[in-house]
């Protein structure tokens, strides 16, 4: 999701406000893989907060401990693109990402809506704000996410399919954020319930997407459960505040542990 407005946000108003919020699978021995794998789509997918980035990827913060990274090393594809970038909307998976597409790509894993919806703004709004201002940001992006996002993807997946016929398409949801209904410093339970709910909602619009298009939906709720912010073993950074723009993005636990294992399933 975008990392660059999260991260002069949240800089410069969390740390004035003084706010505080307070595992892993290993890749499967190496297999045989014909054609070749592209990686698309935002941070979720690049691996922001994972760390361990590629310094030929720039800002766009790919890590070779993001779960495409780990498949890629785990197969042996003809050839894997990893085009996926911190910040990526719709229109620049369309714009920047599908150029590696071909009649040969036999897989394409994708993340992709976060930032059409406002990821960024939502996060900011709920930890520097009240509850109401929370809820009130959040019932903003619900409104994208139902009536403008499924267009938006729509677009992106029958580019996909066209550039890629043959390609199994796998597209990747959100994880919920917060357990709940634990003791944890930081925002309301109010709050947290009400973010774990949008990210329901822009999954089950994702999924609904994804099945008109005959794409396989790959959900990572479950891989996460138990390892939400409040957990004790959160998968995800809640406020990082030696580097503010991994917040609210899977560590390299998060990848191993929960994305990777979806991958593997619906791949």
């Amino acid at each position: 999701m975008r990392r660059s407005r999260l991260t002069g946000f949240l800089t410069s108003l969390l740390l004035a406000a003084g706010l505080g919020l307070t595992g892993a699978a290993s890749a499967h021995a190496s297999t045989a893989a014909a054609g070749g794998y592209v990686a698309l789509g935002d941070s979720y997918s690049s691996g922001v907060g994972a760390g361990s980035y590629i310094s030929s990827s720039g800002s766009c913060d790919r890590s070779t401990k993001a779960y495409p990274y780990l498949w890629n090393a785990a197969h042996s594809y003809s050839s894997f693109a990893f085009n996926a970038c911190s910040g990526a909307k719709t229109d620049d998976v369309l714009a920047n990402q599908l150029g590696s597409l071909n009649s040969a790509t036999s897989l394409v894993s994708l993340t992709i809506g976060g930032n059409d919806a406002g990821f960024s703004d939502v996060m900011t709004t709920c930890v520097i704000q009240s509850d109401s201002a929370c809820l009130s940001k959040i019932d903003t992006a619900r409104a994208y996410v139902a009536n403008t996002l499924p267009g938006k993807l729509d677009t992106v997946y029958n580019a996909i399919s066209a550039k890629a016929p043959s390609a199994r398409v796998v597209v990747i949801g959100y994880p919920r954020f917060y357990l709940l209904g634990q003791t944890c410093l930081g925002l309301s339970e109010t709050k947290r319930s009400a973010i774990n709910g949008a990210a329901d909602y822009i999954d089950s619009v994702i999924k609904a997407r994804v099945a008109a298009h005959n794409f396989a939906f790959g959900d990572v709720r479950n891989t996460f459960t138990g390892h939400e912010i409040c957990s004790g073993d959160s998968w995800l950074h809640s406020v990082n505040w030696l580097d503010i723009g991994t917040s609210y993005h899977p560590t390299a636990a998060g990848h191993s542990g929960g994305y990777l294992p979806v991958l593997t399933n619906a791949a």
